[in-house]
């Protein structure tokens, strides 16, 4: 079945809101008109109200880079669903190597926010990946079923159909300038195809969209993307200018 391929930037700890404003005001006004795949921008939190103010209307869907899973309360520096859907969010990114790294981030804690993202009507980005480590053991694809598996834990197939992105990101490749070859990446996203298919049926497993995403730049971007299973890219660095993003759409498209 065709795909819409989705090309996504995440932008992580990078502009200030006003640099994020000019920022997709410049993207909005280069993508205007366009057609062929999905592109969203990932701006810090303080940036996501402003961000989503510009972008509302326009063909460029807003993401945010984590959720919380409760709806509100007692926790200190947290942000709820209905919060992030206050200000446009379309798409919540979770369990990214980074969160998982850096501040313990577990397949429980991706599963959590994964339901409320849903339970809000926003749909999800969820990232899963192996380390280098775990990928010279021969680990890679019992990583990638473990995480997949935990993520998805008592979700509907309706919601994984409707409203789910995969984001395979091998951790050794992210921000490293490694990329994973072009059968490392077959391989990968294949058997993340093969246990969506396991979870829902292979009918409606293959409507579900697998970025890459892991040193993606426009030199690399249209060989990646010609590869099955891939729907496009989360895009780091090359995501942060302008001219670098477009040519990784352009390749998308």
């Amino acid at each position: 079945m065709k795909r819409v391929k989705i090309v996504v930037g995440n932008w992580k700890c990078h502009k200030t809101p006003s640099e994020s404003v000019e920022f997709v005001k410049e993207l909005k006004s280069r993508l205007q008109g366009h057609t062929g795949c999905e592109v969203g921008v990932g701006p810090t939190f303080t940036a996501l109200y402003p961000v989503g103010k510009e972008l509302s209307g326009s063909n460029i869907a807003l993401c945010s880079q984590n959720i919380f899973w409760e709806k509100q309360g007692a926790f200190t520096g947290e942000v709820a669903p209905a919060m992030l859907k206050d200000c446009g969010v379309k798409y919540t990114i979770i369990g990214h190597s980074e969160r998982r790294q850096y501040f313990g981030e577990t397949d429980e804690t991706v599963n959590k926010r994964l339901k409320a993202s849903f339970a809000e009507g926003m749909s999800a980005i969820v990232c899963i990946g192996e380390t280098l480590a775990q990928r010279e053991a021969g680990k890679t694809n019992e990583v990638l079923s473990t995480q997949l598996k935990g993520a998805l834990a008592d979700i509907s197939g309706a919601d994984m159909v409707s409203r789910l992105v995969i984001a395979y990101e091998p951790v050794w490749a992210i921000g490293t300038g490694k990329v994973a070859t072009t059968d490392q990446v077959r391989e990968a996203h294949a058997h993340i195809r093969a246990v969506l298919n396991e979870l829902l049926t292979p009918e409606l497993g293959e409507t579900v969209r697998i970025q890459y995403g892991g040193s993606v730049k426009p030199e690399n971007a249209t060989e990646i993307f010609a590869v099955e299973n891939v729907d496009g890219g989360l895009i780091g660095g090359a995501a942060l200018k302008a001219d670098s993003f477009m040519a990784i759409i352009n390749a998308a498209k």
